[in-house]
């Protein structure tokens, strides 16, 4: 669906809107109130290899059959050490994910030492959330079994498609029938288990993208990851689009596969907590929640990125921080042998710069953003939103402001030109 011109807004509801930016609320940057303690704080653990890279994946994968576990075990429970010697002061980590690459690839021992690593590093909240990905093949749905004796109590399983001709198209090993039966094997030891699906491929119906989305809802998930696909540049995709091909819908056939996509998941009792995300009650993928709510995680692992907010009492001021590691995994164990870590890229944000990432993730969520809270961590509204852009959008349809004027939610059509908002509001 094409974006549109904002509509105007009535002067009323500009005044209204800078009335409410100039409101005093409790916390501003002279009496900030941050409390460390009640922020989730999550670690993310990258394990690079794959056994064949998938030709819309921009993910840092790298195609290895000979992985030396001992070796990359070793350094990841390095980094992991000088990871938290940059938080000093943090509460026990509320989640923990294996992301890649393809984590069922790693050897259950090697799990079990790193999930024991981070507890003792770290300590972990009563209900913490460990997630692994998985391929859906029968021999990583056995070593999702060893997993689960690990301390792994969360999968997340790359199905993709249940159709063996998207999936022949999309690059994977695995067959619709090779999913289900792992899936199923997955099941019986999880009680927390999502699958991915990629829809809006190209030629793809209406009624076929019915049929599969109802043939996952029947499968009787707590989660469903449901990505429209995007062709990224670096990827296989990408260079045959450049060559003339057309490898994903046009924007308004996507557009009404997405907006049957809300209606079929909501009447199943799985309505969406974020654009791409679906999940019944209880069910939300909390690590995830965490990226999208601008809270605290530290990043493991070749490419992997960190994000974590410091406060300084002698300053009164909360600084967001960011780390980004070396992406090569030769290259990553070089460092981390020289230095304790990989370590390539730190960042201080600047408030205004904070304020649009809480901003452009929370916008993302199906409740939307306090900017109260905002405001209390970064500063005046004003240095980082544009009242007139916020109304307009409002006035469209796109924005809605909840009745104590502080909370915005992106609607249904706004969540389809979430971007075009963005750099409408943001300074």
């Amino acid at each position: 669906m094409p974006n549109m011109p904002l509509a105007i807004a009535p002067m009323h509801l500009r005044n209204c809107w800078h009335a409410v930016l100039a409101k005093p609320m409790a916390g501003n940057r002279k009496s900030m109130v941050f409390d460390q303690a009640s922020r989730p704080f999550a670690l993310y653990l990258h394990w690079p290899f794959c056994r064949a890279k998938c030709p819309y994946c921009d993910f840092n994968s790298h195609v290895s059959n000979d992985v030396d576990s001992k070796i990359f075990g070793d350094a990841l429970c390095t980094e992991m050490a000088h990871m938290a010697s940059l938080m000093p002061s943090r509460p026990p980590l509320s989640s923990l994910f294996f992301g890649g690459g393809t984590p069922s690839l790693m050897p259950p021992i090697l799990v079990e030492r790193l999930i024991r690593h981070a507890e003792d590093l770290f300590g972990f909240t009563n209900d913490i959330e460990i997630t692994a990905e998985a391929n859906p093949t029968s021999v990583e749905a056995d070593a999702m079994l060893g997993f689960q004796k690990a301390g792994v109590n969360r999968v997340s399983m790359g199905v993709q498609s249940l159709d063996d001709a998207s999936l022949k198209f999309l690059g994977r090993e695995h067959s619709a029938a090779d999913a289900l039966h792992a899936l199923d094997k997955v099941k019986k030891a999880f009680d927390r288990v999502s699958i991915d699906l990629i829809y809006a491929l190209p030629d793809q119906s209406p009624k076929a993208w019915q049929a599969m989305l109802g043939q996952a809802l029947s499968l009787g998930l707590g989660h469903l990851s449901l990505y429209q696909l995007t062709i990224e540049a670096g990827t296989v995709f990408h260079t045959r689009q450049r060559r003339g091909e057309v490898m994903a819908l046009d924007n308004d056939r996507a557009a009404d596969l997405y907006e049957m996509t809300q209606q079929m998941t909501h009447a199943a009792g799985l309505p969406a907590y974020e654009i791409s995300n679906h999940a019944a009650p209880g069910q939300e993928c909390q690590h995830n929640l965490t990226y999208w709510r601008a809270g605290d995680w530290l990043g493991v692992g070749p490419g992997a990125h960190g994000r974590f907010a410091l406060f300084d009492p002698a300053e009164n001021l909360a600084t967001r921080n960011a780390t980004v590691t070396r992406r090569s995994p030769a290259g990553w164990l070089d460092a981390v042998a020289a230095k304790g870590h990989g370590i390539d890229e730190t960042q201080i944000d600047s408030p205004a710069d904070w304020a649009s990432e809480i901003v452009m993730m929370g916008l993302r969520l199906t409740n939307g953003i306090d900017l109260g809270v905002i405001k209390n961590l970064c500063g005046p509204c004003d240095d980082w939103l544009d009242g007139d852009g916020v109304e307009q959008a409002i006035a469209a349809g796109w924005l809605r402001r909840m009745p104590n004027q502080y909370r915005l939610i992106a609607s249904d059509d706004g969540r389809l030109r979430l971007n075009h908002i963005l750099s409408t509001i943001l300074r």
